[in-house]
């Protein structure tokens, strides 16, 4: 459990996120989760968060004074004695906590020098040191085992997402890879502390220099980069800056050979810890050069067929057969790369999936991925998926908690997650991983059109609209680069009508039928978009009745839990395709039992 918790509107998050990031400074550990907009219902965890929390930091909005989640949070930390409130803007406070000393936030410039904040460190730490816990770290590290690394004894980074610069928008996911595989590396060593892949990634594309990064993220130091990719070369240029002068601590370029690139990443690395006068000890060495495969071709198809997942288009059948074929030779060449392994897995569950339960589930795949390497999250992120769709779901539960222990900073283990705990019918939850993989992967659009259903699930409006637009942002994007990406038009399709443009939203779902008409999440989808939005319930079971002739276990219980559908769950016709449905698979559950006795 978190020393601080921090309640907040989630329209706030970016006014909230330099203050988190200056409390985790001082040691403290903090639970604060953008994940979890402090407007929805109080889940298992936030109330165990809350009540376990030394100090309970209200930031006080315009917003958040008219949220009735943020005064609930309010109320109760000032009943157990926690609360530290903040105010912006001189909004006016609820009457039942106005008796309680609220320190003003307005300019404090996101210095932790300023007065405003120093008046925020010292309330803090009277009331965490009044509950047991420890002095913030200024001189020396918390006390607490969960404080952040960002303290005195380790030199923070944040490295800026490389730029392509190969002219060729295709060859982004390489010039990801690359920034992805560089933190991870970074992160091996103990002596740094390194700003979360989600957290950089959230910077891609926009123009903001170091200084501002540092005071943002807390940290020292910005690498900031490039690649050019280009038939079998690769040059990449990297620069170390120092935020609080701007000034260059080190800078190369490099021109190679494609089959150096392993050797480059490590080199990138070492070059790093070296420029920062630090030691790479001989584990983290060993650990840095690890990479899964040591064969580029290996790697750069593996990065292709994980870009083509990312998309989000599962009910595209081209796209999860091109997974499987770059997976599949990905591990012809390399018979050990567990990643490799694990996303063939996934590939095979998803045709599998669509073609109602015909075919490899994959379970063999991913069993040798874990073979390979038993820590490796997606792995078992893959074996959660494809337990859940198998009906299997205590032992889907018991993986993907295994997967978000080893890594709950993985995209593909925190959409996995999503599913599960959707199909529990576990909204805060679902919402929370939802959100973390939508940015995790700035190329995920089915998260965020699940956040809609999510938030609209809840009664959340506003939410849902935020999500819509995030949706359609992306969507649009996505079929700038594929006119034919059927679920890209689903999505764009539920967004629109959420937004209130019906008419577009038909015109989107006629042109996507007629593109892709056995893309069964889209189908899937534009059904949700009839019932909720559309108010067209004939039109929805139009689309549905062929579906559930052929809906395999996992859409089935996806569907039971869908709150999207719960207008129709009276109707006879719903209840009949549910029950038909049933005892098909339960026909075919019990013929594969027999053939396999």
């Amino acid at each position: 459990m978190a020393d601080v918790f921090v309640s907040y509107a989630r329209s706030d998050k970016e006014r909230v996120a330099p203050l988190v990031a200056a409390i985790e400074a001082q040691g403290w550990s903090v639970w604060w989760d953008p994940a979890i907009d402090a407007g929805q219902q109080f889940d298992d965890q936030i109330e165990a968060e809350l009540k376990a929390a030394r100090a309970v930091l209200v930031v006080w909005t315009a917003t958040s004074a008219g949220s009735r989640w943020v005064r609930g949070e309010a109320r109760e930390a000032a009943d157990r004695g926690t609360l530290v409130p903040v105010r912006f803007d001189g909004v006016s406070l609820p009457m039942d906590v106005r008796a309680i000393h609220t320190t003003e936030l307005d300019g404090w410039g996101e210095d932790t020098a300023s007065a405003q904040f120093q008046s925020l460190l010292r309330a803090l730490t009277a009331m965490i040191a009044r509950h047991g816990g420890p002095s913030p770290s200024i001189g020396g590290p918390a006390s607490s085992p969960s404080a952040t690394p960002a303290s005195a004894d380790r030199i923070g980074i944040c490295v800026l997402p490389f730029a392509n610069m190969s002219g060729d928008p295709e060859q982004e996911y390489f010039s990801d890879g690359i920034t992805e595989d560089v933190i991870t590396d970074l992160t091996k060593v103990s002596a740094l502390f390194v700003v979360a892949r989600n957290t950089a990634f959230a910077l891609k594309g926009k123009n903001i220099d170091a200084s501002q990064v540092t005071r943002q993220f807390n940290v020292s130091h910005v690498l900031e980069g490039s690649v050019r990719k280009s038939g079998g070369r690769v040059r990449i240029t990297a620069q170390l800056i120092e935020g609080r002068t701007g000034g260059q601590v080190w800078a190369e370029r490099y021109d190679r050979d494609l089959s150096d690139i392993f050797a480059l990443q490590d080199e990138i690395s070492e070059a790093i810890v070296k420029a920062l006068r630090l030691k790479l000890l001989p584990r983290e060495k060993k650990a840095i050069e690890q990479r899964g495969t040591t064969n580029l071709e290996a790697y750069n198809l593996y990065l292709m067929a994980r870009q083509h997942y990312a998309t989000g288009n599962e009910g595209d059948v081209r796209r999860n057969e091109a997974i499987i074929r770059l997976c599949s030779r990905a591990t012809e060449i390399d018979p050990n790369y567990p990643h490799a392994w694990a996303l063939l897995a996934l590939g095979h569950m998803l045709v599998r999936w669509m073609r109602g339960g015909q075919g490899d589930d994959g379970l063999a795949a991913v069993e040798r991925a874990l073979a390979l390497d038993a820590n490796l999250a997606e792995a078992h992120a893959v074996r959660a998926r494809i337990l859940s769709e198998g009906g299997r779901h205590d032992e889907a539960s018991v993986e993907i908690d295994v997967a978000l222990r080893l890594d709950p900073e993985s995209y593909e283990v925190n959409r996995t997650a999503a599913y599960l705990r959707f199909r529990q019918h576990r909204l805060p939850d679902a919402i929370r991983h939802f959100e973390k993989a939508q940015s995790l992967m700035e190329t995920d659009v089915s998260s965020s059109n699940m956040l809609v259903t999510c938030y609209t699930g809840i009664g959340d409006t506003e939410a849902a609209r935020r999500a819509a637009q995030i949706t359609l942002a992306r969507a649009q994007k996505t079929l700038a680069q594929d006119p034919s990406n059927g679920a890209a038009m689903g999505f764009c399709c539920n967004s629109l009508a959420l937004l209130g443009q019906a008419e577009s939203a038909k015109g989107w779902m006629s042109r996507a039928l007629l593109i892709d008409p056995d893309n069964t999440n889209m189908r899937y989808n534009f059904a949700c978009t009839l019932v909720v939005h559309l108010k067209d319930i004939d039109g929805a079971f139009e689309l549905l009745g062929p579906l559930f002739e052929k809906i395999p276990i996992g859409l089935l219980n996806h569907a039971k839990a869908d709150p999207d559908l719960d207008p129709l769950r009276d109707d006879p016709r719903f209840q009949a395709m549910i029950a038909a449905a049933e005892a098909r698979l339960a026909t075919t559950a019990e013929a594969g039992t027999q053939t396999h006795g």
